[in-house]
């Protein structure tokens, strides 16, 4: 079989199909906004019922973030639970600026920063829990060849995402795995819309140059 051959152009948009459909996007139920507020409300007057009801909403999105963001499981299930308790010692200062899943976010990421630097000299990345959390076959005309290869890919992609910059990843995790807006982008980092932007679209260009750079794993063929 010989090798597969693309524009560049049409690489590019053959890879960036392979690179959204292997990153998966968390599903959480979603409160109704009027049981949101009075829970919101209960929660800030020391309510731990209505606390674990609101945190019930927000769990997976917290650890999909962490996870992407630590790359291990140990380390996610910590930030996730550092987040949980400033979220609730906090709960009283949450004033409805932002949506509560926003604010939410904010407080995840930053526990996920801060966990980052406190082991910035750790070099060794475990990301088996990503494969096992990862793509899972639907189609029917799926086999265990191509469930294989599409596992590899989703582990190349994962892994260079870890490779980002700290805050280039963060835009990168709540822009293309957990869908939030740039707006809400901004807001969870801290930085301007034209910032987050720059910074996802370089990010993007560096995960578009691992699937470019081994064409035998991401070509039209594999996919």
């Amino acid at each position: 079989m010989g090798t597969f051959h693309l524009p560049f152009s049409s690489k590019k948009r053959v890879w960036d199909q392979i690179y959204y459909r292997m990153l998966l996007r968390e599903v959480n139920y979603v409160l109704d906004e009027s049981v949101e507020r009075t829970l919101i409300s209960r929660a800030a007057r020391g309510d731990g019922q209505a606390f674990e009801q609101l945190m019930s909403s927000q769990e997976n999105r917290m650890y999909a973030v962490a996870l992407r963001m630590c790359s291990n499981r140990e380390d996610a299930q910590d930030c996730v639970q550092e987040a949980m308790i400033r979220v609730y010692k906090s709960m009283s200062t949450f004033k409805g600026q932002s949506s509560f899943s926003t604010w939410v976010y904010r407080i995840t990421m930053n526990s996920c920063l801060d966990e980052l630097r406190r082991h910035k000299s750790r070099s060794a990345v475990s990301l088996d829990v990503m494969v096992e959390n990862g793509y899972a076959p639907t189609d029917e005309d799926d086999t265990p060849e191509r469930h294989s290869i599409r596992n590899e890919q989703r582990r190349v992609i994962e892994k260079a995402i870890v490779s980002l910059p700290e805050d280039m990843r963060a835009a990168i995790v709540l822009r293309d795995l957990q869908g939030c807006s740039y707006e809400q982008i901004a807001e969870i980092l801290g930085a301007n819309v034209g910032t987050i932007k720059s910074r996802i679209s370089r990010g993007r260009e560096k995960l578009r140059g691992v699937l470019m750079s081994q064409p035998e794993l991401f070509s039209r063929r594999t996919v």
